[in-house]
Formats: structure tokens, C-alpha cells, sequence
């Protein structure tokens, strides 16, 4: 499968449109109201339609075993095609002209800053159920992805310890990139490694050459790549352009994200390591189960199901327990339910909402990109969000409300 096919599937009839799926209208009073709002066309559409697709499978699987409290749910899609302006606009709209109970949405970490103060502001429940680099401390949101604490932490003394201790780091110039570069260099200096340099690159870059050359000539042991997006995969074809895949491996923080090893070539990918907390060949019954319900609902040639997609489905299964020990869809009976402790065995493992930071404690796995699959190398259990845990006490302080930059 190439990108273009990829992403036609993807975007499938959303390319170009800003319109919700749903018609608003058709909303009834006995139903409840699940906002959306998931990149299906613009430069993130790698990432955003299998996690469209997971919470697709959600909303139906629950609405088959009789919605929440006696009601239906209905799902409110928007595509906001990477533009932080149709973020800011959905998120205003989801709240307030179809009064959502929860929002889920955002996938860069900027996205996010744009979603959750007007979803704050109009107290509507916020989950953001990607990876990210942690700090938000926010009573009103929930973010339900990995954070470097629980995988960077795991994946850069592996590759040290395989590789040595000379590290590139390349990065997306924003927060997420910025903030998990200082991780990734806190992590190899803690294994007594050294970073060589740091580069960051805009979303919209394509053209890696003169990177290429310096890592060359800074000679180091690996990469480490926390890159972001579909303009982003250039990095990656040019580097084995240019004869160093098999001279200099890479770690990274990202990869895989968006099935990028489904779209580049065995020859580009081979070797790559990478760290989350979902990957499609656990051998578990849950998700083996999972697997049978999803690819009988989206086709059995459905590419691999990514991290960021499980994060999805997951934020909305422990949304769900929530509002069952609620018994309510009052947000502050909501938000008190889920800090007691919400727990589910997802497709993962078991992942468990911690309360001080609203964050979860899950598994955590390394995997290795060979031919085109990500095949587990090892796996550490339940790991606490150590990063935000340092910075935000919700249950201390519950009106804060910001992103910490933690210091590392």
C-alpha cells in the first residue's frame, strides 16, 4: 500500500470539507452526544483515520450493548484538516450548538492547546487519547496517551545498550517535538551517553539533505527521531536514499504512528525501534478479540492498528465506566467518578486512570520494525505517568489548570 492509497482511504469523501458527518438537527433528546474531532484530510491524516475508525467501533459497540444510562449514543465527527483555526471553531461548536457531554479529539500537542481552553471554558469534558509529551494538568481534561516518562524512559537505554551512546536527536518544531527532545537527552545522559545535536524542522519541511549530511559527519551511534506527520516521512526515504540505514540505526518516539512502515519500504524501515503502549501482535484473548471485531467492521485488508487508534478506543471505554459509576452525565459527577480510579482490560492490558494527574498507568512495550511489522522485543508492566506526576496534583490542586513544561 502507498501513501496516496493510504490516505485515499483515509480521507475517503472528507477531503476538502469542514462539515461535521452528523447533521446536528438530527439530534434527539434522548440521545447522547459524543464529540469528535480527528484530522481526516491535511497533513496529519496519517494518524487520524484509524483513530476515527477506532472511535467509530466504540460508539457502536456500546450503542449494541444498550448505550449508557438507557440512552443511544451519537457520534459528532469533524475533520478539522490540520488547521488549528477549524480546531478552535469545532471545539466552540461541539460544545455549545450540539452540547456534547465529551470531546475527543486533537492529536498534535498543539491541536490539544487549542481544544481544551474553550472546551474548559464551556465546561464540556475534554479527552485527549494520544501520546504526548507530557504536563497537562487540567481537572476538565483527561489525557489518556503515553508520555516519555513511561516509553522514552524505555526505549532510549535499549538502544543505547544495543547501539551505543552517541546520539542525533531530529524533531518537529513545536511543543511536542521541543519538550521529548529534553527527554530523550535527559535519558541518554542518565545511561552516560551524549547528544551530538538537536534539530528541530516545521511540519511542512521535506527536504532532510543538509541534515543528513551533518549527522553524517557527526558520525554517532544512532538517531533518534521524534518527527511528526506525513511531510515528515521524507526524512526517512532520504535517509535510505543517502545509503545510512543500514550504517546508522534509529530509535525513535514516533514512528509508526501513522503506518509509515506500511508506506515506505521494508528496505527503508528494517531495524527501526520504537516504544507504545498498543501494538496489533499482542497475544492476548482481549486482543485477539478486539482484532476480530475490527477488522469485521472496516475489512480484513484494513492496514495495521496503530497506537494512537487503541488510545482512542480506550479513552472512550474508560469515559464510558465513568459515566456508568456516575450514574449521571453531570460533567462533576463524571470527572469525581473516573478519579476513583477507573480501570479497563483494553486490547493493551489493563489501563487504569490515576487520579492526581488524570493520566493512566498502562503497559508498555519496545518493538522492532522488521519487514513491514512492529514484533514486540520486550514489555514493561504498568507504568505510572512518573513525568506529570512530578508537576500536578488535581486531587491537591484541582483548579489548576495549565501545561507544566517539566524541567529536565
Amino acid at each position: 500500500m502507498d501513501r496516496r492509497s493510504f490516505i485515499q482511504s483515509s480521507a475517503a469523501a472528507l477531503a476538502g470539507t469542514a462539515v461535521p458527518l452528523f447533521p446536528m438537527a438530527a439530534m434527539a433528546a434522548d440521545e447522547i452526544v459524543v464529540g469528535s474531532i480527528i484530522d481526516m484530510s491535511g497533513g496529519l491524516d496519517i494518524y487520524g483515520k484509524p483513530m476515527a475508525d477506532c472511535m467509530t467501533l466504540a460508539v457502536e459497540e456500546q450503542n449494541a450493548a444498550g448505550g449508557l444510562l438507557g440512552k443511544k449514543l451519537k457520534l459528532a465527527t469533524y475533520d478539522p484538516q490540520s488547521n488549528m483555526q477549524l480546531y478552535a471553531q469545532f471545539a466552540q461548536q461541539s460544545a455549545l450548538k450540539d452540547k456534547s457531554t465529551v470531546v475527543m479529539g486533537g492529536i498534535t500537542s498543539a491541536s490539544r492547546e487549542v481544544i481544551r481552553p474553550v472546551l474548559t471554558r464551556n465546561k464540556t469534558l475534554y479527552f485527549y487519547n494520544t501520546q504526548y509529551e507530557g504536563g497537562v494538568c487540567d481537572r476538565n481534561t483527561f489525557c489518556t496517551g503515553v508520555t516519555p516518562g513511561q516509553t522514552v524512559a524505555k526505549l532510549i537505554p535499549y538502544a543505547m545498550k544495543k547501539w551505543g551512546k552517541k546520539v542525533y536527536v531530529v524533531a518537529a518544531d513545536y511543543n511536542y517535538g521541543q519538550i521529548t527532545s529534553q527527554w530523550v537527552k535527559k535519558f541518554v545522559q542518565d545511561n552516560g551517553g551524549s547528544v551530538a545535536s538537536i534539530d528541530f524542522f516545521p511540519l511542512d519541511v521535506t527536504n532532510f539533505g543538509p541534515t543528513i549530511s551533518k549527522i553524517e559527519a557527526a558520525k554517532p551511534d544512532m538517531i533518534v527521531s521524534a518527527l511528526v506527520g506525513g511531510a515528515h516521512i521524507s526524512f526517512y526515504r532520504q535517509w535510505a536514499a543517502a545509503g545510512l540505514t543500514k550504517k546508522i540505526p534509529l530509535a525513535s518516539t514516533t514512528f509508526a504512528g501513522g503506518n509509515e512502515h506500511i508506506v515506505l519500504s521494508q528496505a527503508e524501515t528494517d531495524g527501526f525501534l520504537i516504544s507504545y503502549n498498543y501494538f496489533q501482535n499482542l497475544d492476548t484473548p482481549q486482543n485477539k478479540a478486539f482484532k476480530e471485531r475490527f477488522y469485521k467492521r472496516f475489512g480484513a485488508d484494513y492496514p495495521n492498528i496503530t497506537e494512537l487508534a487503541m488510545g482512542t478506543y480506550q479513552g472512550f471505554k474508560l469515559w464510558a465506566e465513568g459515566v456508568k459509576k456516575a450514574g449521571s452525565l453531570d460533567r462533576e459527577k463524571m470527572i469525581a467518578a473516573l478519579e476513583t480510579g477507573i480501570s479497563i482490560d483494553g486490547p493493551s492490558g489493563k489501563v487504569t486512570l490515576d487520579a492526581a494527574t488524570h493520566h493512566c498507568v498502562l503497559n508498555v512495550s519496545i518493538a522492532e520494525v522488521r519487514n513491514k511489522q512492529l514484533n514486540i522485543v520486550e514489555t514493561f508492566q504498568q507504568q505510572p505517568p512518573v513525568d506529570t506526576s512530578a508537576v500536578c496534583n488535581l486531587v491537591k490542586n484541582p483548579k489548576d489548570n495549565q501545561q507544566y513544561v517539566i524541567k529536565v
